[in-house]
């Protein structure tokens, strides 16, 4: 991994500020906000960790991610709406299966788990 790496999680880090997941939580009622909430902290306390871990410490940012993946499966469970839960539970497949790839220190499929978080998890938080 590398500088590239650490410049695409800051790049998605924007992405995730500019989007639905944390903007604004969603309007469908039951415990949406409550969920886009947490999802919108579980996102940035990832971004605020990993910043301090170098790019060369693979086995650092998979354990990083493995722990996003379980805190988002978690949210996943406790979403009433089923988009939602659906749309949480996807990413944290999305993010374990990046994790993995992380600890050969492979981040190209973070970059895209990252990139694309915006319109999966805002789209069913709007």
């Amino acid at each position: 991994m590398g500088y590239r790496a650490v410049r695409a999680l800051a790049g998605g880090a924007v992405l995730l500020g500019a989007s639905g997941l944390l903007g604004g939580c969603g309007l469908l009622g039951g415990n949406t906000d409550e969920v886009c909430a947490g999802a919108k902290a579980a996102f940035q306390q990832y971004m605020t960790q990993v910043k301090t871990v170098s790019a060369n410490d693979p086995a650092q940012w998979k354990k990083s991610t493995e722990q996003l993946a379980a805190r988002v499966e978690g949210l996943s469970r406790t979403a009433e709406d089923e988009d939602l839960k659906k749309a949480l539970k996807s990413e944290a497949d999305y993010l374990r299966a990046a994790a993995n790839a992380l600890g050969t220190g492979d981040a190209a499929q973070l970059d895209s788990v990252i990139a694309a978080t915006p319109d999966r998890i805002g789209g069913a938080c709007d």
